[in-house]
């Protein structure tokens, strides 16, 4: 029976109006009529898909158009096509991804058997979980920007990521020393003064309120103890990427944790001491900060 599907459902922006003839174009590109969507659940998908974009909060309508005709409009009208249940839709979706699937989620687990329960885990959200009005498909929250392999590629990711932090055992993490040194390497600390407890507050905070790429960047290579270059691949990019990522991410946290210091009442000098005094501690704290409550305990 097919799914209760309404893209509108997900999101709580209000609409962005369409141009029913960008609307029926588009329509016709996809191919999401051999999918059992009509022209009005297609236009209520790229409508949801505009208002959760936040770079198109202020676009004119050409640049909403532009943006629209650069999606992968086959890949997102197969996706939705699953979420709103369509047979044909999963025939076509297994036939193109089951076997990338499993080969990706024994990529990310590194483990034949753990792989398979992440996929087939995976395949459980994708097809909907819930009955009635309340059944939902993850595949509703596809949005064509990227590819749907590399989407795919991603959940699965994250999905692991969250299974570690609920509690899986974490081997140690050990260096990986490369050819010309080691990535993203903190020295031997030293002994020093103990430490602010505000840094290892801030610290916790900042952590605490990491975006779901930033977290799994972190949790990937700290926890997992994964190079560059298999990040890289887990999830569709050149390893560069993923350096220039991660690199980017360690300056933004300690900017994050300095401002979360000067909001614990130190001033902008204490902050940026009690950080040149224990930036090692910190960078080797978070690996320990981003294991699950049950890893920390002694």
């Amino acid at each position: 029976m097919p799914l209760a599907y309404s893209p509108s459902r997900l999101v709580g922006k209000s609409e962005r109006p369409i141009d029913s003839r960008l609307a029926s174009d588009l329509y016709s590109r996809s191919g999401a009529s051999a999918y059992g969507l009509s022209l009005e659940q297609f236009s209520a998908t790229l409508k949801s898909i505009v208002s959760r974009t936040e770079e198109l909060g202020a676009a004119a309508p050409a640049e909403v158009a532009s943006f629209l005709s650069g999606l992968k409009l086959e890949e997102l009208a197969l996706a939705h096509g699953c979420a709103s249940g369509n047979q044909h839709a999963w025939d076509v979706f297994l036939t193109k991804y089951r076997e990338s699937i499993y080969q990706s989620a024994r990529s990310v687990t590194r483990n034949e058997s753990v792989g398979r329960e992440l996929a087939d885990s995976l395949y459980a959200e994708l097809y909907g979980l819930g009955s009635g009005e309340d059944r939902r498909s993850k595949l509703a929250l596809y949005s064509g920007r990227g590819s749907l392999a590399g989407w795919l590629r991603m959940v699965l990711a994250q999905n692991f990521v969250n299974q570690i932090r609920a509690g899986k055992r974490l081997v140690s993490i050990e260096e990986e020393e490369e050819e010309h040194g080691t990535q993203f390497a903190a020295a031997q600390p030293s002994s020093s003064p103990a430490a602010d407890s505000r840094l290892a507050q801030a610290a916790d905070q900042v952590l605490a309120e990491l975006a779901a790429e930033e977290r799994f960047l972190l949790s990937a290579y700290f926890l997992d103890g994964r190079k560059l270059a298999e990040i890289g691949r887990m999830l569709g990019v050149h390893e560069s990427t993923i350096s220039r990522k991660m690199e980017k991410l360690l300056k933004e946290l300690r900017k994050r944790v300095r401002k979360e210091l000067e909001r614990r009442g130190m001033s902008r000098r204490q902050a940026e001491e009690a950080l040149e005094t224990d930036v090692r501690d910190l960078e080797l704290s978070v690996a320990r900060r981003l294991r699950p409550p049950a890893e920390n305990s002694p």
